[in-house]
């Protein structure tokens, strides 16, 4: 059952209804154990101050550009990390990317997670959001298989791609309620398999509560990010990530990479720089000659009335 709370503001009046109890999923995962185990989907993004695009593929040229782990996936991160400082439980963080991506892995493990597998073969290559979706799914329900998945969480939206949608599609794929802008958990029921938590709207703020295993896509307002510890630190630079190529999973080929992805990018581009705004001289010395220069200005492009 998805239980809705919706609070807002109106002028200065605050104002809270309940939605009706809708039936999301019929759960599929069976009860695992008595531990709590946290997915986290991390992606390694090129740094959007560098990026650069090959002009005969219109693709991202990441070979030589900054690579750092997507901003929100690590809120996602941290989320998994409080929920396991105070619920106890694992955190495994699961990325597909070429063996660059092992980077940004260890760094998660810096920051406190249990285990980290890497998605990696050339099959994978050139795969939109759908297939990107199929491919973790896949590796989730790999995952539950040997030992149970309670909570995935995501960033809301990659910073290379700003699609927002592998989240809700390994949701979609695996039949699971989907609490998408989360920006503050509130509660989290063990026993039973419950989870309440405040998302971000317009306007407002909106109570949901629903049952697990459940995906969260968070934002950046849900926590401060911690400081990776020393002993974290040691433990990430000795960390063996854990490989898993197209024959660990039994995956259908035909979903993966390139052949799975019906996508088709036309066009890319950077847009060209905007130029520098006029600055009107002498305000502080008279400051009626600066705003009659400004008005004169504005008028013809009709932000403001001639009148």
């Amino acid at each position: 059952m998805h239980t809705v709370l919706f609070i807002g503001m109106l002028g200065k009046n605050k104002y809270t209804y309940k939605l009706h109890k809708i039936n999301l999923v019929e759960e599929k995962f069976t009860e695992g154990g008595k531990n709590m185990h946290y997915v986290v989907c991390l992606k390694q993004v090129p740094d959007t101050t560098e990026v650069k695009i090959d002009p005969e593929t219109n693709t991202l040229v990441r070979e030589g550009v900054p690579a750092i782990i997507n901003p929100y996936d690590i809120h996602a991160l941290e989320a998994a990390l409080q929920l396991k400082d105070k619920y106890g439980g694992k955190v495994t963080v699961i990325s597909m990317g070429p063996s660059m991506a092992i980077e940004a892995l260890k760094k998660a493990v810096g920051y406190g997670a249990d285990q980290a597998i890497l998605l990696s073969d050339r099959a994978f290559a050139g795969a939109d959001t759908l297939a990107t979706s199929y491919a973790l799914t896949k590796a989730i329900e790999k995952l539950h298989e040997e030992g149970g998945v309670d909570l995935i969480l995501c960033g809301k939206q990659a910073i290379d791609g700003d699609t927002a949608q592998v989240g809700p599609g390994i949701a979609c794929r695996m039949n699971l309620p989907q609490l998408t802008y989360v920006m503050e958990i509130t509660e989290l029921d063990i026993k039973g398999k419950n989870i309440k938590v405040y998302r971000k709207v317009k306007n407002g703020k909106e109570l949901t509560q629903t049952q697990l295993p459940a995906l969260l896509t968070v934002v950046k307002d849900i926590n401060e990010l911690r400081y990776a510890s020393l002993d974290n630190m040691i433990r990430a630079v000795r960390y063996q990530c854990t490989i898993w190529d197209k024959t660990k999973i039994d995956f259908e080929v035909d979903k993966l990479g390139l052949k799975g992805s019906p996508t088709m990018v036309r066009n890319i581009f950077a847009p060209p720089e905007r130029g520098g705004g006029e600055i009107i001289p002498g305000g502080e010395e008279n400051p009626e000659a600066a705003v009659k220069i400004l008005v004169d200005k504005l008028i013809p492009l009709e932000v403001i009335p001639n009148s």
